[in-house]
């Protein structure tokens, strides 16, 4: 507790392990931003053995390859492995994996049983395209979890990945929570085999991203009333007895 103290008052300790490896919060914001269509990624991730307590962080950033790709590279590279001891990594991307990118992560993953993987993300990459969209959905269902990311998550990398100014620990941004909520949205109807229900345009003269739903009827019959209700956005229509 003492520790988390003196952390949250200096900013990340000169002897941290992992202050090399850590990002500066303009980069952060300038990734992870959510109304950023910007076209680079970056990728935060945590790597736990077997049942030690013990996390192993680094961050990577696209370069002639995607970030994924340069994961699973280095990944393979560095590491041995033992079909007997566990391993569960963590990512935090800010963009959903391309559909090759998820085709690698499968076979990357299918090669080795013991790996499991969960993903968190800022925003969904080119989602109305039908091969990106059917590249998320093999993952899932080769049983990799994909989530998108919300406050508890850039607070968690906002003070593990990030070096942060003396004092502002607890200071990651606040997006609006509604970008979440929509993408969120579209993951859904991405699982459940919808067609795209968020509309995303940029209007370049003054550099706004404008988020819009597009509902359907098969949306709002699959996707449950509670995940809809969250947006804010909509209204159900009531069913009078």
């Amino acid at each position: 507790m003492l520790r988390s103290a003196i952390a949250g008052l200096y900013g990340p300790s000169a002897d941290d392990p992992t202050l090399r490896r850590r990002i500066e919060p303009w980069e952060f914001e300038m990734f992870f931003d959510p109304k950023e269509l910007r076209k680079e990624a970056c990728l935060f991730y945590e790597i736990k053995w077997g049942t030690s307590h013990r996390i192993w962080r680094n961050s990577g950033k696209n370069t002639s390859k995607h970030v994924e790709l340069n994961f699973i590279e280095k990944f393979t590279s560095e590491r041995h492995f033992s079909s007997s001891i566990s391993c569960s990594i963590i990512w935090f991307l800010s963009w959903s994996p391309c559909w090759e990118c998820s085709k690698a992560i499968r076979e990357f993953l299918s090669q080795r049983p013991s790996v499991t993987l969960v993903i968190y993300v800022a925003r969904l990459y080119w989602h109305m395209d039908q091969q990106n969209r059917q590249g998320l959905r093999d993952l899932i269902n080769s049983g990799v979890t994909i989530q998108i990311m919300r406050p508890s998550e850039y607070d968690h990398c906002w003070r593990n990945f990030v070096n942060y100014p003396p004092g502002k620990e607890a200071h990651w941004p606040r997006y609006p929570p509604l970008w979440m909520k929509l993408y969120a949205l579209e993951l859904h109807c991405i699982i459940l085999s919808l067609p795209p229900c968020l509309i995303i345009s940029r209007r370049s003269q003054k550099q706004l991203t404008l988020f819009r739903l597009a509902l359907q009827n098969c949306h709002y019959q699959m996707i449950p009333p509670h995940i809809l209700l969250a947006t804010g956005l909509i209204q159900l229509p009531m069913t009078w007895r």
